[in-house]
């Protein structure tokens, strides 16, 4: 069984419940003492953008999408954004969040050739 677990997501502005499952599976995944990588890609850059990421609140039962990503970085979670996403959207480095790491798909493909499960949202 691996020790490491990867989350990818692929929404934030089209779909908060997708961007919010996300992070609730990343969560679940950290704190089951998985070394965990969420890879944020199209439209999912924009959940490490902080003025983006507080307007997603899908509503009880989940925690805001801000509270999540809190609690995953504060777990040592990674959170790895698409440069070339990124790029294509005009978000700059300096507009992610703390804890946000700009990479290309190489990360995620070094870290998946590792035998890591994933799981897409």
């Amino acid at each position: 069984m691996s020790d490491t677990f990867c989350v990818t997501i692929t929404h934030c502005k089209t779909d908060h419940d997708k961007a919010t499952l996300g992070f609730v599976v990343a969560n679940a995944a950290q704190g089951s003492e998985k070394e965990t990588m969420v890879f944020l890609s199209s439209d999912g850059v924009w959940c490490a953008v902080p003025e983006e990421m507080e307007k997603v609140d899908e509503g009880a039962p989940f925690a805001p999408l801000k509270d999540l990503v809190a609690k995953y970085l504060k777990a040592g979670g990674k959170i790895y954004v698409c440069t070339p996403c990124m790029k294509k959207r005009g978000i700059t480095e300096d507009q992610l969040m703390e804890g946000a790491t700009p990479a290309g798909g190489a990360a995620l493909v070094e870290w998946l050739s590792a035998g890591s499960p994933s799981v897409a949202y």
